[in-house]
């Protein structure tokens, strides 16, 4: 793959490769230039990928890091911040750094999908005033459909396909152009439970998620972590947004979902993305219920914010 001039700013590519040997094709060269001039790699795909890497860097694998991507960005709300860990720790003006992460696979779907996208969106947020680096992300043409193909376009400034990089022209600027992933989250499933809440009613709101967690099946630990979360979403409401919310809980399929409306207003996108320092309060409960739970979808509008909540059976 030929190599741009040196970025003066954070690059985000996305590769759009078809089969196995357009993806080696495209990322193993990037991996050997980023090891010859001693930056940092790390790479962030499914592990049956990383082992036909690693088969062909041979020796040079060993100083690439591997991330298992599915565990990782299981829930897509942590993985920028495992960027930021790796940038922090390695990237300064005259030692640049490289990624690849493939966020997006064929299997991705829903709710699940969509979030993903708007990580990728966010992620030209995230770097947008740090050093030069560069992250390849990989996006497969021939099992993805063709409206995550065009998506990946609006949500990547720079495109690479056989080689050739090229500046994308639908590419959606998050530092001027409005959210296009706020959307209203689709209606709940079936009859959810719902309870209106204050300061004082917190201790009901733990009763209801113990309650339902344990009739849809549940388990201790993971009901114990729903309700950390649920827990926090519900003080945000009562500190920051006119003292009260509603909540409502209810079974989808393998999933228990948990919904936290409020009149408040979230003016920060990177909310619950960010690892809140000790002395910044506000922050804290959505990167907590991100951290206890397998999805966390946030919408904010004039009519105040949306959380909703997604813990697996499983």
């Amino acid at each position: 793959m030929s190599e741009p001039a040196k970025a003066e700013t954070f690059r985000h590519e996305a590769l759009f490769y078809r089969g196995e040997d357009e993806f080696l094709a495209g990322t193993v060269p990037f991996i050997r230039d980023g090891v010859a001039a001693g930056e940092p790699v790390l790479v962030a795909i499914h592990p049956a990928k990383a082992e036909r890497i690693k088969a062909e860097l041979n020796g040079e694998a060993e100083v690439v890091q591997f991330i298992d991507m599915p565990v990782l960005g299981r829930n897509p709300a942590c993985i920028i911040p495992a960027w930021r860990d790796f940038v922090a720790q390695h990237l300064s003006v005259d030692s640049p750094v490289r990624g690849i992460g493939e966020p997006i696979w064929p299997g991705r779907g829903g709710e699940e999908l969509t979030e993903c996208q708007r990580h990728e969106w966010l992620l030209n947020l995230a770097f947008a005033g740090s050093p030069a680096w560069r992250l390849l992300c990989p996006y497969d043409t021939e099992a993805l459909a063709p409206e995550v193909i065009q998506t990946a376009c609006a949500t990547h400034p720079h495109l690479v396909h056989n080689g050739n990089s090229q500046t994308s022209g639908l590419f959606s600027d998050p530092l001027t152009d409005p959210d296009p992933f706020n959307q209203p989250l689709p209606p709940a499933a079936g009859d959810p439970e719902q309870l209106t809440f204050e300061r004082d009613d917190l201790a009901s709101i733990r009763r209801l998620i113990s309650r339902q967690a344990d009739h849809a099946g549940l388990d201790e630990t993971r009901t114990g972590d729903l309700l950390v979360a649920v827990n926090e979403i519900a003080t945000n409401s009562v500190r920051y947004a006119d003292g009260h919310g509603t909540l409502s809980i209810w079974r989808d399929g393998d999933r228990v979902l948990c919904e936290v409306q409020d009149g408040g207003v979230l003016d920060d996108p990177l909310v619950g993305r960010e690892r809140p320092s000790p002395e910044w309060a506000r922050g804290r409960g959505l990167w907590l219920a991100n951290q206890f739970c397998d999805l966390v979808q946030i919408r904010s509008t004039s009519e105040g914010n949306v959380v909703r909540l997604h813990m697996s059976l499983s």
